[in-house]
Parts: structure tokens; C-alpha cells; sequence
């Protein structure tokens, strides 16, 4: 464990936080995608699996837990609790453009084919594109909260850190895993122009907004 893996996962814990905080202090879901949401709860299933199998670590086993938990709960909120303000209508990204290529690639590309590990690369291939409901529906409506904004510069940070990570473990542990580098290179760059309006606009005290699409 170093310290880039350590504040990788702060980061993505306090996205989910703030994305959480948002919907519960505002009672509406406005603004967020529930697809994306849908897809990140699927990935942490499928990725996290091996709680009934392999014990790594205390710290390992509770943010797996908690990431789950909190994942189930923003779904909850979003197509249950909070379901009359769905933005249904700009919220119209088509999983299966995402769903059927990530699964196709995962039976081809992965570390051994064995169930556990075909739904782990699943869960990584599918995490990388995750985001883009979210960043769709942005696109179509023009504009995104600020504390919508936040949420997402915090889960950009995360894999940013990520890969701060895996350098890292590469000269200190001799460790390469060409599919999470791969794809967690693919979900930073989706998330580069973000990043730059954030510094530029949002820090500023202005809010994000974006061309809408003709």
C-alpha cells in the first residue's frame, strides 16, 4: 500500500460522498445521471466478487463493503426515492453501446478465463467508460451543477491517482498490470477536458457550462 493507492481511494470515496450529500441535501437527483450510477454499480458486483472468497485486508474488505453499499444506495435514490426528478429525458445514453463491447472484450482479453476473473476484467473495462452518461448528459444539457462538478473532478482524481499508483508499484514492486493501466490511461483522458473547465471556470467561482449540441 502506498500513499497514491491511499488518497486514490479517498478521493473516490469522497466523490461518492459528495455525490450522495448532493442528492440527500437537495432531495433530487437533478443533473445526475442514474445510468452512470446503474453502470458503477455494476462494476463494483463484478469487481468485488472476491469478498467471499479471498480475505486481503481489513482496509481492503470495509471499502469494498462501503463501495458497495454506497453504490446500491445512490441507485436507490436515484430510481426510487428521488425517482420524480430524474432528468429521463437528457439521461438517454444507451448502455448496451457500452455493455456489449466492454463484455465482448472481456472473454478475449484477461489474465486467465475463469468466471471470477472474466467478471474482474469486466468490472475494469466497463469502469473506464462508466462516466460517459454523465458526460453525456452534461453535454446535452449544456450545463452541470457545481457540486456536480466537484463529484466528478474528485472521481477523476481518483484514477489520475491511480496511475501515480501503478508507476509507482512498476519500480518499486516490479508490478505491471496492462489492463487496469490501460484502462484506467482510457477513463483519464475522458475526463482531461473536464479537468481543464474545472480549473478555469469552476475554481473561479463560474459556473461550468458547455456549447449545446445543434
Amino acid at each position: 500500500m502506498n500513499v497514491f493507492r491511499i488518497l486514490g481511494d479517498v478521493s473516490h470515496l469522497l466523490a461518492i460522498i459528495i455525490l450522495l450529500m448532493k442528492i440527500l441535501k437537495s432531495k433530487s437527483c437533478a443533473g445526475i445521471s442514474g445510468k452512470s450510477q446503474i453502470l458503477f454499480a455494476l462494476v463494483f458486483t463484478t469487481r468485488y466478487l472476491d469478498l467471499f472468497t479471498t480475505f486481503i485486508s481489513v482496509y481492503n474488505t470495509v471499502m469494498k463493503v462501503i463501495f458497495l453499499i454506497c453504490a446500491y444506495v445512490t441507485v436507490y435514490m436515484i430510481y426510487a426515492k428521488f425517482r420524480k426528478t430524474l432528468d429521463s429525458e437528457n439521461d438517454s445514453f444507451r448502455l448496451e453501446f457500452l455493455l456489449v463491447p466492454v463484455t465482448g472484450l472481456s472473454f478475449l482479453e484477461n489474465h486467465s478465463f475463469t468466471p471470477l476473473e472474466i467478471l474482474w476484467t469486466f468490472s475494469i473495462y466497463l469502469e473506464s467508460v462508466a462516466i460517459l452518461p454523465q458526460l453525456f448528459m452534461i453535454s446535452k444539457t449544456g450545463e452541470a451543477e457545481t457540486i456536480t462538478t466537484h463529484y466528478l473532478f474528485f472521481l477523476g482524481l481518483y484514477r489520475a491517482l491511480y496511475i501515480a499508483n501503478w508507476v509507482w508499484r512498476y519500480y518499486t514492486e516490479n508490478f505491471y498490470d496492462q489492463i487496469a493501466i490501460v484502462s484506467g490511461v482510457v477513463q483519464t483522458i475522458f475526463y482531461c477536458d473536464f479537468f481543464y473547465l474545472y480549473v478555469t471556470k469552476v475554481l473561479k467561482g463560474k459556473k461550468l457550462s458547455l456549447p449545446m449540441p445543434v
